[in-house]
């Protein structure tokens, strides 16, 4: 089952399964280390559309709200 990163739990983890945008949002999502294919475990999100922390490997990354609800993962 697919599920948004935003609606995904803290301290779960999930693999990345398709990313809903066009050329800028997956440039970006790629040039930090973002794609599909790989585990990320959500780290933290903030009260009312705050961004989402994630981890990647040992990476730490804060995405805005926006760019978090385009990333679809499914939980392992």
């Amino acid at each position: 089952m697919m599920i948004a990163l935003t609606n995904m739990p803290v301290g779960k983890k999930g693999i990345i399964k398709d990313i809903d945008g066009g050329y800028g949002i997956t440039h970006n999502l790629d040039v930090m280390g973002i794609h599909t294919g790989i585990e990320v475990t959500k780290v933290s999100k903030q009260w009312m559309r705050g961004p989402v922390t994630i981890r990647i490997g040992n990476n730490e990354i804060a995405l805005g709200y926006g760019m978090a609800t385009r990333i679809m993962v499914e939980l392992i």
